[in-house]
């Protein structure tokens, strides 16, 4: 393991620069404090790539993705460039990312603070204390599945005369690649994953049980292993959602599942994740970690985006990349101390709530948190 802690920093657009200077500060108190040395380069993707350089990532910034330990994404995208060309997009940037990386494993932790446990929409005593990670395979299924499109269809009874096709489509390597990714996740958290897919109705989720359990039955038998049909788990997210540890499912229900399970913490502003592949020859996995909110153009400039998501992304490289579990830890309590001390950005107030802090004022906060608590 390399004592070299790399990282890229893509801004993005809109709040995507405001959150990230947020991230800046705490990585420059480790740095400061804790005596992690950092290398930090910054470059450009989305929108702002698109207006230097024509393209929504360059060649040289993909060259600098792949060579580092930590990709940190802000956020892509606005309606400055809706009537851009698909294939110009700035979220084609983010995709191109995800796929030249070969960033197979989402992690999309769902956890809720005490101090927001109201926020949920769900009650209090079925959300508090809530921690899970949800594992979503990230680079097939239906969504890359061929054959695929809209073609024409004449067949008897076909009022419009067209049909549309997406393919889901798994191989076992793909299933037991994510697979190993939960179960070593779950070693490292409440040894329980539980792996969804309908093998009731698709052949693709029998093939995902399957290997899934050999998978387990293999290499992981110390980790405790349960199935569930993914109808079900998103009933279940609603009705119990502690009751698990990590979920690892396909794409489509990853997306799904996850999007529910967000809610479940009250804001999105709250939520990071990580996107995670094979390890790279410093055994390190390749990595890029991004806050689940988009971009937010209505509040650009502001200083009203909560920056907390983008920061605990970054504890989320501190943990899977870094293996600094513990400052991953430091980290996540310094946030939850400024949330007991009831300070709230604009999305965080609510009705009644009192007055909000600025974006850089919370991440003031946070850092303040994490000296005093040093």
């Amino acid at each position: 393991m390399s004592d070299t802690n790399s990282i890229l920093i893509l801004p993005g657009d809109g709040i995507g620069a405001e959150v990230m200077a947020e991230v800046v500060k705490v990585i420059d108190w480790f740095q400061d404090n804790r005596g992690m040395a950092f290398t930090v380069d910054h470059d450009l993707v989305g929108g702002a790539a698109y207006d230097a350089h024509g393209k929504p990532l360059s060649d040289e910034t993909m060259a600098k993705a792949q060579a580092v330990d930590a990709v940190l994404l802000g956020a892509v995208g606005g309606p400055k460039y809706d009537d851009l060309d698909f294939s110009l997009k700035p979220e084609r940037g983010l995709l191109r990312l995800r796929k030249e990386m070969d960033l197979y494993a989402n992690l999309r932790p769902a956890q809720c603070f005490d101090a927001l446990a109201d926020f949920s929409s769900l009650k209090r005593e079925v959300v508090a204390g809530l921690d899970i990670l949800i594992v979503r395979e990230l680079t097939s299924g239906i969504y890359f599945g061929q054959p695929r499109g809209i073609e024409d269809d004449t067949s008897e009874g076909n009022e419009g005369g067209r049909v549309g096709i997406n393919t889901q489509r798994y191989t076992s390597g793909e299933i037991r690649r994510v697979a190993r990714s939960a179960f070593e996740l779950a070693k490292k958290r409440d040894n329980r994953v539980c792996s969804m897919e309908k093998a009731n109705v698709m052949e693709s989720g029998i093939l995902w049980r399957q290997e899934v359990q050999w998978v387990h039955d293999n290499e992981y038998p110390d980790v405790e292993l349960s199935h569930m049909y993914a109808d079900n788990g998103a009933m279940q997210l609603v009705r119990n959602p502690r009751q698990f540890d990590v979920i690892v499912t396909d794409n489509l229900f990853g997306d799904i599942l996850s999007d529910a399970a967000a809610m479940l913490t009250g804001s999105l502003g709250m939520l990071p994740s990580a996107s995670l592949g094979a390890p790279m020859a410093n055994g390190r996995p390749k990595a890029l970690y991004e806050p689940v909110h988009g971009s937010a153009p209505d509040i650009t400039g502001q200083g009203k985006a909560n920056p907390i998501a983008c920061i605990l992304s970054f504890a989320m490289a501190l943990r899977y990349s870094f293996d600094r579990g513990d400052a991953a830890s430091e980290l996540e309590a310094a946030v939850e101390k400024v949330l007991a001390d009831g300070l709230r950005t604009a999305d965080l107030t609510g009705p009644g709530g009192g007055d909000a802090i600025s974006t850089s004022q919370m991440g003031d906060s946070i850092v303040a948190a994490l000296s005093s608590a040093a």
